[in-house]
């Protein structure tokens, strides 16, 4: 798929839900068939997705990536609490409807696999499968376990760091081209970013207050193309929105406790990546007790951003999955 063009975005608006605003996300789609949905992560852009998008729409599938709301040109709301798991559930009801879809399967990433994950949960009716990138169906920590792992130091954790509205973005939307060239390469192996994360003496998660600290020891996992797409995007949009899905963390287990508890039946695939620092593949392990219908796998000695680094395997463990499970004829 190297001459696939990644499809020009088009707006499409969201009817208000219960207290919600109207807001309009940026999609990029292609294909026919049974919708795919594809929802991003933190930092990224339905970008991210440019070479799933071909293969699973070659394979006989509408493939799906929305900018998700905070991101690029799509709507981005002033409140704190207009990114939560209601609200970005919400958005993915509302684009079905907008692209007058009935049910989609939904693929997600990062903050993305959280999105994806809570549909089934909120949205029933409109869900035909799950695919979990690195994400597993697991209920989101609360910031307290994240505070005790670090000690009270909330800036030694970027989720803790990101709470305080306007502290993040004060550092980072300065940087977009550092953190992306940063961000964006091959990981290290699980020993050696654990010798990291303790260099000082004491436990740092935080790469983002200290970007130009990092050195480059792995080769970049992007084009010099695509990190620039990264880059401008974030250099016009800031990061504000998508640190504002961080800022509800707490509130989204006081409305939704039953996200990461409920126990599903429906169709649900999980793609783990062997080396991601940030969701490990432990964290799967207590999937097969909540997912009756599930089928796993770990693309070995992949980073946390495994669907760009290893993109031919990830997309064939998907197509594969889709056609066995959906696909007539």
């Amino acid at each position: 798929m190297s001459n696939f063009t990644w499809p020009q975005g088009r707006s499409v608006k969201i009817a208000p839900r219960a207290n919600q605003h109207a807001i309009s996300l940026t999609i990029h789609e292609t294909g026919d068939g049974p919708a795919v949905v594809f929802c991003h992560g933190f930092p990224e852009l339905a970008y991210s997705w440019r070479h799933q998008l071909p293969v699973v729409a070659a394979a006989g599938f509408r493939a799906i990536a929305p900018d998700q709301r905070g991101y690029a040109e799509s709507s981005a709301p002033p409140a704190v609490t207009d990114y939560g798991l209601t609200e970005l559930t919400g958005d993915m009801a509302g684009m079905l409807d907008a692209l007058k879809i009935e049910r989609a399967i939904f693929v997600g990433h990062d903050w993305g696999g959280f999105v994806a994950w809570a549909m089934p949960v909120l949205y029933p009716e409109r869900t035909a499968g799950v695919v979990g990138v690195c994400t597993p169906y697991m209920a989101i920590p609360p910031t307290s376990v994240m505070r005790a792992m670090v000690n009270g130091k909330d800036e030694r954790m970027y989720i803790l760091w990101f709470q305080e509205p306007g502290r993040a973005e004060s550092v980072m939307d300065r940087q977009a081209r550092l953190i992306f060239d940063r961000l964006m390469r091959a990981p290290l192996s699980p020993e050696e970013s654990a010798k990291r994360a303790m260099a000082s003496g004491e436990l740092d998660m935080n790469p983002f207050r200290r970007i130009e600290e990092l050195k480059v020891e792995t080769p970049t996992i992007v084009t010099q193309e695509e990190l620039d797409t990264y880059v401008h995007a974030y250099e016009e949009s800031g990061f504000r929105g998508g640190i504002n899905w961080y800022r509800n963390i707490d509130r989204n287990s006081r409305e939704h406790p039953e996200i990461g508890v409920a126990k599903l039946t429906l169709p649900c695939l999980m793609i783990t990546a062997e080396w991601d620092g940030a969701l490990p593949p432990r964290m799967a392990a207590g999937m097969p007790a909540l997912c009756s219908d599930l089928e796993m796998h770990n693309v070995e000695r992949a980073g946390h951003w495994v669907q760009q680094e290893f993109p031919d395997a990830v997309s064939n463990l998907i197509v594969a999955w889709l056609k066995r499970r959906f696909k007539k004829g």
